[in-house]
C-alpha cells in the first residue's frame, strides 16, 4: 500500500512560528514608529506654540490691577472694565472675545465648586472669570498648560504637599501655578479671579467635566459649558486663532 501523501499547502511547524514572529515584530515595529512620529509631532508644536499667544499674563495682571482700581468692592463693574478693556485692545480678526458678561455656568472640578464665565477659549489659551460667593476649595488637577489666578475680590489660599505654610493670594496678586504642578486651593467667601491659561488648553477639559460624570451629574450645566467651550474654540479657529 502506498502512503498518504501530505497536503501540499501543509507548512513545517518552524515555518509558522517564524511567520507568526515576524508578524509580530512588524506590528510592533509599526506602533513604536507611530508612537515616535506622533512624540516627534508634539514636541515639535509644543516648541512652537507660543506663536499663537495673544494675551500676556503681566498685561493681563496689570489689567486686573486697574479694574480693581476703578471699581472697588463692585465685581461686576470689574468683569465690565475687563471685557470692555480687552474688545477694545484686541482686533475681532485676530481674537474673538465673549462680551456676554450675564452667560455664566456652574463648574465643578477637583471638588471645588463655582462659577465662570467664558471670555475667551482657543486651543492654546483660555480666558475667565472664576469664583463663588460662597467659598470653596478643591485640587488644582495636573494640566499641560500654565495657569494664572489674578485676584479681584477675596482671598485664595494653596500650599504644596509638604509645605508647613500655606501661601496667601489677596486682591490684585496673581497666583501662577505652572504646568505640570499640582496644589490644594482655597477661595474664601467671596472670591473671584481673572483666570489665564496657555499651553495646550484641550487636554484640561477632562478635568472640568470629571465631577460632573462621576458626582454631580448635573448634565444640564455639561451640556451648556461643552457648548460654549465648543463655539468660542471653532469661533476663534474660524479666524485662525488657535
Amino acid at each position: 500500500m502506498s502512503s498518504p501523501k501530505k497536503s501540499s499547502s501543509s507548512k513545517p511547524k518552524a515555518a509558522v512560528n517564524e511567520s507568526n514572529f515576524s508578524a509580530w515584530v512588524m506590528k510592533w515595529v509599526t506602533r513604536l514608529s507611530m508612537l515616535g512620529v506622533i512624540y516627534t509631532l508634539y514636541t515639535f508644536l509644543d516648541s512652537i506654540k507660543h506663536r499663537w499667544y495673544i494675551f500676556d499674563p503681566e498685561s493681563l495682571h496689570q489689567l486686573s490691577q486697574a479694574a480693581i482700581a476703578a471699581h472697588p468692592n463692585d465685581t461686576a463693574g470689574m468683569i465690565k472694565y475687563i471685557t470692555a478693556n480687552l474688545t477694545a485692545t484686541y482686533p475681532s480678526n485676530k481674537i474673538r472675545i465673549n462680551q456676554d458678561v450675564n452667560e455664566w455656568v456652574f463648574n465643578n472640578a477637583g471638588g471645588a465648586m463655582g462659577a465662570m464665565y467664558i471670555i475667551h477659549a482657543s486651543i492654546t489659551e483660555y480666558l475667565i472669570i472664576f469664583g463663588t460667593p460662597l467659598g470653596t476649595e478643591g485640587h488644582t488637577g495636573v494640566h499641560t498648560a500654565d495657569d494664572y489666578f489674578n485676584i479681584l475680590t477675596g482671598e485664595q489660599w494653596a500650599f504644596y504637599p509638604g509645605a508647613l505654610e500655606m501661601e496667601r493670594y489677596p486682591p490684585g496678586s496673581v497666583h501662577h501655578l505652572p504646568r505640570g504642578h499640582v496644589k490644594q486651593y482655597k477661595m474664601h467667601k467671596g472670591c473671584f479671579a481673572l483666570e489665564y491659561a496657555r499651553g495646550w488648553i484641550p487636554p484640561m477639559l477632562p478635568f472640568g467635566f470629571a465631577d460632573t460624570l462621576t458626582s454631580t451629574l448635573d448634565f444640564g450645566t455639561f451640556w451648556q459649558t461643552a457648548v460654549v467651550t465648543a463655539r468660542e474654540m471653532f469661533y476663534n479657529l474660524l479666524i485662525g486663532k488657535i
